[in-house]
C-alpha cells in the first residue's frame, strides 16, 4: 500500500462532538430565555432538538448543510411565538462559537503533528466545524465541508473532490473516520484506501472490511511511520501542511 496523504474526519474522530453540540444547545437556550423568554418556554432545549430534526426530514435538499438547517430551525421556532424577524444570525454565532469549544482526544493533537510532518492532511467533514476557529487549520493542506461541496459523505464525490484538490490518485489516500458507512464505505466507494477509527472497540458489521483499523490516532500515526520506513519510494512530502 502506497500512501501519499491523508483525509481525515473530524468529529469524533479528533475530538467526541457531543459536548459541544451540548453546550452549544444549552447556551443558545440561555441567550432565549434571557432576551426572548416566550420562545424560550415554547422550546426549551429538547423542543427545539425535535423542531431541529423534523427540519431536517422536511428539507431533504439541506440534508448536506447542517448550519442551514439550524438556521431554519431558528426560524421556525420564532415564526410559532408570532415573531417574524428572528435573531438568525445573532443566534446562529451563539451556537457556532460553542459548538467548535471542542476538546481533543489526548491523542490527536501529537498526531496530527506527526503526520502533517510528513504527509499532507485533508479534512473531510458533514459537519459544521471550523479547523481555523478550533485552531488545527495549520495542519490541514485541504478542508472540505458536505455545505461546501454540495454533497455529504457517503457520496463519493466529496472523497473525489479531496482527491483532486491534494492532486493525488485516490488510491494512494487514506481515509481515516470513525463511521463505519460515511467514512469507510463512503471512502471505499470513491477508490481511496480506508481505514476505521474504532475507538470503542466494537465489531465490524457493515459489508467488506476496512483496508485498516485503529483503536486511536496515535496507533494511525505509528503505522504510517514504520510505512515511510519501510517503503523507499514514500517520501516526506514537500511541503506536507
Amino acid at each position: 500500500m502506497q500512501i501519499h496523504a491523508v483525509s481525515l474526519d473530524l468529529d469524533d474522530t479528533l475530538w467526541p462532538v457531543l459536548p459541544a453540540l451540548i453546550e452549544a444547545e444549552r447556551c443558545v437556550d440561555a441567550w432565549l430565555r434571557e432576551h426572548h423568554p416566550t420562545v424560550a418556554t415554547a422550546w426549551p432545549i429538547e423542543a427545539m432538538r425535535e423542531l431541529r430534526d423534523r427540519i431536517a426530514l422536511e428539507n431533504t435538499h439541506l440534508s448536506h448543510d447542517f448550519s442551514e438547517q439550524r438556521r431554519l430551525t431558528i426560524r421556525h421556532a420564532f415564526a410559532a411565538c408570532g415573531i417574524d424577524d428572528a435573531p438568525v444570525d445573532e443566534l446562529w454565532s451563539i451556537y457556532f462559537a460553542a459548538r467548535n469549544r471542542v476538546e481533543l482526544y489526548p491523542d490527536s493533537l501529537a498526531a496530527l503533528e506527526r503526520i502533517a510532518a510528513h504527509l499532507p492532511i485533508a479534512s473531510i467533514s458533514n459537519g459544521n466545524a471550523d479547523l481555523e476557529v478550533i485552531g488545527l487549520d495549520h495542519f490541514f493542506r485541504e478542508r472540505l465541508s458536505a455545505s461546501g461541496e454540495g454533497v455529504a459523505k457517503p457520496h463519493p464525490q466529496i472523497f473525489r473532490a479531496a482527491a483532486e484538490r491534494l492532486g493525488i490518485a485516490p488510491q494512494h489516500i487514506l481515509h481515516v473516520g470513525d463511521d463505519p458507512l460515511l467514512d469507510v464505505v463512503g471512502a471505499r466507494e470513491a477508490g481511496l484506501a480506508t481505514a476505521w477509527l474504532n475507538r470503542t472497540g466494537e465489531r465490524w458489521s457493515h459489508g467488506p472490511a476496512p483496508d485498516l483499523e485503529f483503536t486511536d490516532m496515535t496507533a494511525l500515526a505509528d503505522w504510517l511511520d514504520a510505512l515511510r520506513a519501510s517503503d523507499p519510494s514514500i517520501h516526506t512530502h514537500p511541503n506536507a501542511r
